[in-house]
């Protein structure tokens, strides 16, 4: 018998036997009776009876009475009663967590690492969270998944169905789902173009509640990621909850979307943990918590009046917080440059592009380009416009708007007949696709020394880069900023959220008179765009590239702008 049933039976000695009925032919009718013969000897000659009841989404009858020749009242004996008494050998009782000794073991098998370690963003971290380890360890798997449904239970959240943030998080949900009974979705990273096509795969039905579960949280990006999709086939999203948090503002994320966070554990409560039991020293719980004050990664849904006041910093104050080289390079040279000037080169040929450039060059930071409008496009070309920006000291940027899944814009960056990778510095895309285009482009442009701006916003009117979609830009942006040097924005004053002074702000639309275009341009001023939206490049088009004496006009352009970044400094 099993080991739960032989210890349920060690508290009722003399009585009955107590065990449960799994089958894989269909569950009996609720009250079907069932004489059941067991291998002991009770005190008193009885033929114990199970009567089964039925359970929604429960394939094995774990809920069961027992009847004594109708002498005693049934009792009903459920999994959560086998958790909560601890006799479920190999499981946390689920109210009586014990969250230290899971500490413990998540220090012992290195899932909880400390030294220096480069993270996703670039940073380098005095701590380490490797949660994947834990399915090689199947009692501390359970364990943990215990931990997270006790401070459910504990919260009293409600939930339906829940869904698993691919990939870590899987077998915690599954655990959960096979020990609870909860029916389980998932949701594809990359949705396919074959079959059912769909992003949430599962039983389910619209206006169901889901809870997500995540192995740990920093910003909440990842979250937010799984309850779009979730919430555009009909279900509700209210609670996530998670085995560690890691106290970097993801709480306060969810908050703003009305989502609420339950937690095993924060990373202070690790932290303390372990330095109570002499496994980490105070020194480098000092260090994390250092880490953690200096890298939040929200500030709240409303700028304070004491940070609207804080003084701008300087472009040279600023080169040396950025993580990318490449956005480094750039604040160095628009400080040595006086010019914070990018003229978009959205001309015809390879010809007349080379000709702005060299007319343009003495001005700008940033030439931007787009050669896939050109009929021709040759090596020649780009050796020549690599020339070009090495001696009028400015850097190449390919308007090329990345927006695809990560194996097609590896192949989009690094080859085709333009090979943009090898002379363009500088390249954009949207975030539609999800963070993985962010790791694509990465593997093509970071060992060549490159930088990504994410388009956080347009200047096109009627556009849907705005508001939730912008929010969830400038978090990836906050995660990425090894590869990520910035953004395209719009008013990122506006935003709500402070982003990090080492990601630059790129601002297309801007002429010396306000006003729209015939094609839903909208125009704003070198003064609005730098001072009042709190950018830091212009980017001119048709003010320069039309006009009679583009050299001239790129001039007044980079006066106005640099005008208009001193005004900003006060």
């Amino acid at each position: 018998l099993p080991s739960s049933v032989q210890a349920v039976h060690a508290t009722l000695p003399g009585r009955c036997m107590i065990t449960t009925f799994t089958s894989p032919k269909p569950i009996l009718p609720s009250g079907a009776r069932l004489p059941i013969a067991l291998p002991v000897v009770p005190l008193v000659p009885v033929v114990p009876l199970v009567t089964v009841t039925r359970h929604p989404h429960r394939r094995g009858v774990q809920t069961f009475s027992q009847s004594f020749g109708g002498t005693t009242t049934p009792r009903s004996i459920t999994s959560d009663i086998l958790y909560s008494t601890g006799l479920y050998k190999g499981r946390m009782a689920a109210g009586n967590v014990d969250y230290e000794d899971l500490v413990l073991e998540l220090h012992r098998i290195e899932a909880v690492k400390f030294g220096e370690f480069k993270l996703k963003s670039g940073l380098i971290s005095p701590v380490y969270i490797d949660l994947r380890v834990i399915v090689s360890y199947p009692d501390i798997l359970s364990k943990v998944s215990e931990a997270m449904w006790a401070r459910l239970q504990g919260n009293a959240a409600k939930f339906d169905v829940m869904c698993g943030v691919p990939y870590t998080a899987l077998p915690i949900a599954t655990c959960m789902s096979l020990n609870h009974g909860t029916p389980m979705l998932m949701r594809r990273k990359e949705v396919k173009d074959y079959g059912t096509k769909k992003a949430i795969e599962g039983a389910f039905q619209a206006g169901q509640t889901c809870l997500i579960v995540e192995d740990l949280v920093t910003s909440g990006m990842s979250v937010m990621e799984t309850v779009e999709p979730l919430e555009q086939v009909g279900l509700k999203v209210t609670d996530v909850v998670v085995l560690i948090d890691r106290e970097q503002g993801g709480e306060a994320r969810l908050a703003d979307d009305n989502l609420k966070l339950h937690s095993a554990f924060t990373l202070s409560y690790i932290l303390d943990t372990l330095v109570k039991h002499t496994l980490v020293g105070a020194d480098v719980q000092a260090k994390v918590k250092q880490f953690i004050a200096d890298n939040q990664t929200h500030t709240g849904s409303k700028v304070s009046a004491s940070k609207a006041e804080k003084k701008r910093l300087t472009y040279e104050e600023r080169a040396p917080l950025a993580k990318n080289s490449l956005g480094r390079q750039l604040f160095e040279l628009m400080a040595r440059k006086k010019t914070n000037l990018c003229v978009a080169a959205d001309i015809g040929s390879p010809e007349e592009m080379l000709k702005l450039a060299d007319a343009v060059g003495p001005h700008v930071c940033v030439l931007k380009t787009h050669v896939d409008v050109f009929d021709s496009w040759t090596g020649d070309h780009a050796k020549e416009l690599e020339q070009l920006a090495q001696k009028h000291d400015f850097l190449i940027f390919e308007d090329r708007k990345f927006a695809d899944i990560g194996n097609t814009v590896v192949m989009q960056y690094g080859g085709g007949i333009y090979k943009i990778a090898d002379w363009s510095h500088i390249i954009n895309a949207h975030l539609v696709p999800g963070p993985g285009i962010i790791d694509g482009l990465k593997k093509v442009g970071m060992g060549k020394g490159r930088g990504l701006l994410l388009l956080a916003e347009m200047s096109s009117k009627g556009t849907l880069a705005n508001g939730d979609y912008t929010k969830k830009v400038a978090a990836a942006a906050e995660e990425n900023q090894d590869f990520v040097m910035g953004f395209i924005s719009v008013s990122p004053n506006q935003w709500g959220v402070e982003t990090s002074p080492g990601l630059i702000h790129m601002t297309p639309g801007v002429q010396l008179a306000a006003g729209g275009g015939d094609l839903g341009q909208q125009y704003n001023t070198p003064a609005g765009v730098i001072g009042e939206r709190g950018s830091d490049v212009i980017i001119v088009g048709r003010g320069v590239y039309k006009a009679v004496d583009p050299a001239k006009a790129a001039k007044e352009y980079r006066e106005a702008g640099w005008q208009a970044y001193e005004a900003a400094l006060g």
